[in-house]
Formats: structure tokens, sequence, C-alpha cells
């Protein structure tokens, strides 16, 4: 097809882009970014080109005799979860379609968890009756507990709460619909699922409490935390890190689902 003489013929490469001349090499388009005039205004306000005041303040260096946020560390507690407790309850269904509830505690400055019952039915009664026995065990354990974190659930009666109230704690509901407002409870109901129940067909209440035992020894005394800088909830005498491999005997736990290790007595 013949253009006519009066229409220039673009190449392909050179065709311009937006109807101007030399738009291919950049010609012609818009600059990008913030103008000029705005440029200088923006860097007045964030020195050194920063663009959050956040950094910029957390990179201003304190001059000689200037208070610094480190300096009040000094009066935050070395344990601010000391004598912080959380219950709370859930739910394990049995190969026979039973519902079994699990009432337990943890203590969160040292993850230690008690498990206080199981029950198909968890009336008054029952609940208040387990508040005493983990108080038993706690105070058993020199866990003194000062607050004590629960939800709204109904079956947290009065009773339960007197019993806590008698022993010196302050019993406090967290928000409705706010489970992070629980998390150190909720973590370990999460955890006990993942290593445990997910894999294991609960036949009745005594299986399930013979389960639970033998997790929570575990989990208490050989499962090391990454909030306790790898260290196991239970303090007891660390060993020395230099073992010989072949002195290293392993133990399963539930069937083998769970491997513990340990070095051969001398």
């Amino acid at each position: 097809m013949d253009l006519p003489q009066e229409t220039p013929a673009w190449p392909a490469t050179d065709r311009p882009r937006g109807g101007h001349a030399g738009a291919a090499n950049g010609e012609g388009e818009p600059a990008l970014g913030l103008r000029q005039d705005l440029r200088g205004a923006a860097q007045g306000r964030h020195p050194g080109q920063r663009h959050h005041d956040q950094d910029a303040a957390a990179t201003t260096r304190a001059g000689p005799g200037t208070a610094t946020p480190r300096a009040d560390l000094d009066a935050v507690p070395q344990s601010p979860g000391r004598g912080i407790a959380a219950c709370d309850f859930f739910t394990v269904e049995t190969i026979w379609l039973q519902t079994l509830y699990i009432l337990f505690f943890i203590q969160v400055s040292t993850r230690q968890v008690v498990v206080a019952g199981v029950t198909a039915r968890p009336d008054s009664r029952w609940v208040t009756q387990q508040a005493r026995n983990a108080t038993m065990d706690l105070n058993d354990r020199q866990l003194s507990t000062r607050v004590l974190l629960r939800d709204h659930d109904a079956k947290f009666t009065g009773g339960f709460d007197e019993i806590f109230r008698a022993e010196g704690a302050k019993v406090i509901r967290t928000p409705i619909l706010a489970p992070r407002a629980n998390a150190y409870a909720e973590r370990w109901v999460q955890t006990v699922r993942a290593e445990c129940l997910d894999w294991t067909l609960v036949v009745g209440r005594r299986h399930l409490l013979r389960l639970l035992r033998a997790y929570v020894r575990h989990y208490n005394q050989q499962r090391p935390h990454r909030g306790l800088a790898l260290a196991v909830p239970e303090a007891r005498e660390r060993q020395s890190p230099h073992v010989n491999p072949r002195e290293v005997r392993r133990r399963d736990v539930l069937g083998g689902l769970i491997h513990e290790y340990h070095a051969v007595a001398a």
C-alpha cells in the first residue's frame, strides 16, 4: 500500500510516542517524581531524604548528658510475666463422637502448664473443684499467682473466681471476641493439638487424660522454648553441651510420636 507523499513514513524503531517527534529518546515526556519546587520542601521536612518521622527520630543521636530511652530499662522488671497465670477450656472429640472439655492453666513467665482435669460435663461444682486443685498444684511448684487471665466463658462461675481471690490473686477477664488477649493459653492449645492430639484417636476420658499427662510432662521438662532462650519451663541444672554422640540415647514418648534425647548416666 502506497502512502501519500505528504504523510511521513516513520520506521518502527523511530516512531514517536505521544505525538511528539523525539519522544523515543525521552524528549517531551513529563518528568517522573516530585516537581523541583516540591523536592526542596520534602527534604526540609525529612532531612537526609527520610520519608518517615519515626525513622528520623530513631537515628537521632543524643548528645552528652541527654537521657536515653535505655536508661529507663532498669525500671522494667526482669520478668514482667511473673505471677501471671492464664487459663482456658478447649474440647476434643472422641472416636465415639463424645465431646470432652479440658481445663488447663499456664504460668506466663515460666510457661509451665497444669492440666486441671477432663470431663464431659463441666458444671460449676466440677470447675470450682478443679480451681482448688490447680491452686494447690501451683503452690507446690512455688508458682505464686497474682493475676489470673480468663475469658467470658460461662463455665467460669463465681465460685471459680473466689478460689483465686482467696489466694490473693486478681481475676481479669479478657475482652469479648479477643483471643489474642489470652495469647499464651491460645498458643498452647495450638501446640498440644499440632504435636499430640491431631495425631491421636482418643477413645475416652481416661485415655485423653493419660495422653495429656504424658505430653505435659514432655512440655514442661524436655521441650525447649524460644521465649525462654531454648530452656525448658521447669528450672533444673543444665548439663554440659559437650556430649559424646555415642552416649546419647533416644526415648520414645506417646508410642514414638515424640522423641526425647538424653545422655547416658555416667
